[in-house]
């Protein structure tokens, strides 16, 4: 069955559901799926589709970010995408692997010297004085809200 389709979100007005929103148990799905519907509206404003935040869950379920656009496309609603994803993935995981995995991307950290000195230098762009940012969904989180007028 089904559903009518949703509406798409404007983020050139506001973000995407955060990183650490589940669907599934899945984090970082619902917020790729805002960006995938906002490019096909035209409001995607600064963010990017099938980058590589999305590609992390992309490759972790192993489906291509341009099938899944494809089903965007048709106006499924996150259910329907879901189900399509639990039926067509390359990988199947398990509630547990789903778990451990959404757990991990939730609280990983830059890997790299170099990728930590990019988280600490948008930190200290946003507000040098916030020491309680420590994963990138912490960041991705603060940058959104600073980019739609919140104070840091």
């Amino acid at each position: 069955m089904s559903t009518p389709s949703i509406p798409a979100p404007d983020l050139t007005q506001r973000p995407p559901r955060s990183p650490r929103v589940r669907l599934g148990g899945f984090v970082i799905l619902p917020r790729a799926l805002d960006k995938g519907r906002a490019k096909i509206a035209g409001k995607l404003g600064e963010y990017h589709f099938a980058c590589p935040l999305d590609k992390r869950f992309l490759d972790f379920v192993k489906i291509d970010s341009e099938a899944l656009y494809k089903q965007l496309e048709t106006g499924k609603g996150d259910w329907e995408i879901l189900e399509w994803i639990r039926e067509y993935a390359g990988r199947k995981p398990t509630p547990w692997e789903i778990a451990q995995w959404s757990a991990y991307a939730e609280s990983s950290v830059a890997d790299s010297v170099q990728r930590k000195e990019r988280a600490l230098g948008e930190i200290i762009r946003i507000n040098k004085l916030r020491t309680d940012i420590l994963t990138g969904f912490d960041l991705l989180d603060l940058d959104d809200y600073v980019t739609f007028g919140g104070k840091a």
